[in-house]
């Protein structure tokens, strides 16, 4: 999905892309192999890595974003830089990420630049100094998707709440059905173009219960009870 830009904006938004686009392999150059910098461009969800250089996640120009892109996509211009934050890829490295946002001189957030450092046999190590220390180990760290298909990335956001539902669609609620609606648009899965016939069918619904369960949730989440239509 592209996010239609007044021309001069979105010229702007480009030229700063542009920009930025040689720095990540100087950054990924200073820090090394263990690093992996991206640019973001927010305003094509489905292909949004304009830029990338490392191979922390396997991704590659053209791929996806993350859950955690997809969450900053949904918080609009009032997301933050995310410093610092530790996930763990589908292959098991352990990760320390940076998000920083990138906004036009309007103050719109329509990308972002993100640094992955890949720390695994950092935290190994940490691991048996703290078993030889007795030091209990550190708390488990959640799993992120990366890769340069955002139909996979949608469908682990989908699997994750119904595993921590431990329930089937059938067995949910409708408070619970319309929550799980209102968790994935919170997250930013249906700035995805196709996100909800994609959700409707992982849970095996028709697209039209769908629709109907999206459209009552955004009701539920909006201050005057308007809604608003996938694009």
């Amino acid at each position: 999905m592209v996010v239609a830009q007044p021309a001069d904006r979105a010229g702007e938004q480009d030229a700063i892309i542009a920009a930025l686009a040689p720095v990540v392999d100087g950054i990924a150059a200073t820090l090394g192999s263990f690093c992996e910098v991206v640019i973001h461009d927010f305003r094509r969800p489905e292909t949004s890595v304009a830029a990338i250089a490392g191979s922390v996640t396997g991704r590659s120009a053209g791929g996806a974003m993350s859950e955690i892109g997809m969450g900053i996509l949904a918080r609009g211009d009032e997301a933050r830089d995310e410093l610092n934050y530790i996930t763990r890829t589908g292959t098991g490295k352990m990760v320390k990420s940076s998000t920083m946002v990138l906004r036009d001189s309007a103050g719109t957030v329509f990308g972002a630049l993100c640094l992955n450092l890949d720390i695994t046999a950092v935290n190994q190590a940490h691991a048996l100094i703290g078993e030889i220390a007795g030091v209990t180990g550190p708390a488990a760290v959640p799993t992120t998707t990366f890769g340069d298909d955002i139909g996979s990335v949608v469908d682990a956001i989908v699997d994750d709440h119904q595993l921590r539902q431990n329930k089937s669609w059938a067995d949910l609620s409708r408070a619970e059905r319309l929550k799980l609606f209102r968790n994935l648009n919170d997250r930013g899965v249906f700035a995805v173009r196709g996100a909800a016939r994609q959700v409707a069918a992982r849970l095996g619904i028709s697209r039209a219960s769908a629709y109907n369960y999206l459209a009552e949730a955004r009701a539920a989440s909006s201050p005057d009870g308007t809604t608003s239509t996938e694009g």
